[in-house]
Parts: C-alpha cells; structure tokens; sequence
C-alpha cells in the first residue's frame, strides 16, 4: 500500500491504539516518530550531561595545566630560589651580629655618650628607658637632650651611625638653647634592638 492509497478522512483516531488493525504504512510512520521522540528525549537526558561533563573536564584541564606551569617554573628556579633563601640567611645573621646582647647594652649607652661628649655637645639629660618587646626582637630607647651647634648635632648623628651595633635616632626636635647665646638644644631619642630567642628571652 503506498502512501497516496490511504485516504485520512477513513482512519478512525480511536483505532490508531489498537496497532494491529492499524495499516502498515500508519505503523511505520507511528513507529519513526517514537523512534525521534526517544532519540530526542536521549540527547537532552545523556548528550547534554556529557557535554556538560566534557565543558567540566575541559575547565580542569586549563586550571591544571596553569598549575603545572607555576610549578615547573617554580622548579626549574629552585636553585636561584636556594642561592636567594641562603643570601637572606647571611644577611640576617650579619643583622643580628649588629644587635646587641643584654651584656653589650652597657657599653653601647657608654659608647653613645662618648659620641656626644667627642662631638662637642653638652649632655643635660641621658635616660635609658628599659627594653620593650617585640614580635621577635625587643626596642631599647634611650632619651637624650644635649645643647651645641649644628655642625656638632652633624658629627654626633654620623659618630651614631658608625657604632658597630644597630642605633636609630628617632623624634628628633631642635630648638634654641635658654641663656647659651648661638647654641641650640636637641632633643632625641637613640633606639638601639636586641634580638630575642624564639622562647621570648633575652639572647
């Protein structure tokens, strides 16, 4: 039976359920439709969680790809990166050599006083005010107020400097001196660092 056989005005609707009084043609065009409804419905409910998968696993492939690349950069720079860790070693090692320990603080207050009195000025106050802790370390301030001139404040700050161990002049304040005639006064606080163990005691 061919397709232009059939006469659409002679199916009856209710017969199309009973598939075996059906005509044959009807058959194959019912059974092709649900052949596209199943494969339709497959596609969304599989195909496209399978897209979505690969759309993931193409996602994770980038991140880890960047990943290894961070990371064989890292390695192909380790040895730079040791050669640098090293470097810092020494060099802190060589900052904590300029710290003083609790038995050189004496000689270090000595040792700026000496440097005032070379340079010219007139001490009128020097008070070390005791360590005050740090993270890893602890501040020594000493406050000064000595009176001279410029050129002596100069020499003291550059007598400072040179001290073998670590002082940092902080607040520094200058004014003229009452009753001196030319010469000024300074006031100052030298803060000088003492490096504490991990256990928080003094070394």
């Amino acid at each position: 039976m061919a397709l232009s056989d059939i006469n659409l005005n002679d199916i009856d609707i209710s017969d199309i359920g009973k598939i075996g009084m059906a005509p044959m043609l009807v058959k194959i065009v019912l059974i092709v439709i649900l052949c596209i409804l199943v494969a339709t419905a497959g596609y969304f409910l599989d195909v496209t969680k399978q897209i979505d998968s690969l759309k993931k696993a193409e996602n994770e492939e980038i991140s880890l790809k960047q990943t290894f690349e961070e990371k064989q950069a890292k390695a192909a720079n380790l040895d730079a990166y040791k050669q640098q860790l090293d470097e810092m070693r020494r060099s802190f090692g060589a900052l904590l050599r300029q710290l003083p320990n609790k038995t050189e603080i004496e000689t270090l207050l000595t040792d700026i006083s000496q440097t005032g009195i070379s340079s010219g000025l007139d001490i009128e106050y020097f008070k070390p005010e005791g360590l005050t802790p740090k993270e890893f370390y602890a501040e020594y301030p000493i406050k000064l107020k000595v009176t001279g001139r410029y050129h002596q404040f100069a020499e003291f700050v550059s007598g400072v400097a040179a001290l073998p161990r670590i002082v940092t002049l902080q607040g520094i304040e200058i004014g003229p001196a009452e009753n001196t005639g030319v010469k000024l006064k300074m006031e100052v606080t030298a803060v000088t660092y003492q490096y504490l163990d991990e256990s928080g005691l003094e070394q």
